[in-house]
């Protein structure tokens, strides 16, 4: 067995996301689940040659974009080009590229279910009676449904404390993976937080379906942060390809 730590989307060098590059690991489900819940990073990968299989520590995943990056920086090694991968579980392809220092998996948009938002959104869902809704939130995937929801500024996204119970079980009723709450800055960029744990010591440093699903939704690429309120700041870069999304960053060995 091989194993490579890698930390993705870093802000600046040495930051970023952990994820495990395993090569010929367990096989089974169970062992693989075992392995990750023992590695306790924030996701692992299982390479079967061309078939890319994610476990976080609390479960199995069809689709983790960080730990894309981590696959697509060993696998690419130092060498530019193209590798079509598939998702172990949905079988969904990607596209790894390395464009210089910066690595993208490109995937195309994904039916996403037609559900429309709660009309307790804020007050229950969020736990934020008032909150003031930017724009009208929509559903958009990437390969993993998120709820997105625009809030009027970085300080207003980073004091959400939502109720993440509520957001799971209206997320299983609705086949959609959870709320990405996002922001406009000032810069131009944007920053966004993920709910979809129900522990709220485990919330997202870096969502990369989240940031996939919304350059779909407002059609443009993006700069868009993440995660400085747990440490770990991360920078995740959108790009449009023709039908394509890409999303990337930075991918480095630990």
């Amino acid at each position: 067995m091989a194993i490579y730590e890698l930390k993705c989307f870093g802000a600046r060098p040495g930051q970023g996301n952990a994820a495990l590059v395993v090569f010929d690991g367990p096989a089974a489900a169970e062992e693989r689940q075992a392995f990750a819940k023992a590695a306790n990073k924030s996701a692992c990968v299982f390479v079967d040659g061309a078939t890319l299989d994610y476990y976080y520590p609390h479960t199995r995943s069809a689709l983790c974009l960080h730990a894309t990056l981590a696959a697509a920086r060993v696998l690419l090694a130092d060498s530019p080009g193209a590798l079509t991968v598939r998702t172990a579980m949905h079988g969904q392809e990607l596209v790894l590229r390395r464009s210089g220092a910066a690595i993208f998996a490109s995937l195309a948009p994904q039916a996403a279910p037609e559900v429309a938002p709660p009309a307790d959104l804020a007050e229950r869902l969020l736990a934020a009676p008032g909150l003031a809704i930017v724009t009208p939130p929509a559903v958009a995937s990437v390969g993993s449904p998120k709820m997105l929801v625009e809030v009027a500024n970085s300080a207003t996204l980073q004091a959400l404390h939502p109720n993440l119970a509520a957001i799971v079980d209206w997320g299983k009723a609705n086949g959609v993976n959870g709320i990405y709450a996002w922001c406009r800055r000032t810069d131009g960029a944007f920053e966004g937080r993920n709910f979809n744990h129900l522990d709220p010591a485990i919330e997202d440093s870096a969502t990369g379906v989240a940031a996939g699903a919304l350059t779909v939704h407002l059609g443009r690429a993006l700069d868009l942060y993440q995660g400085a309120q747990r440490g770990h700041p991360c920078l995740l870069r959108t790009r449009l390809d023709g039908d394509q999304i890409l999303v990337g960053g930075a991918a480095e060995y630990v």
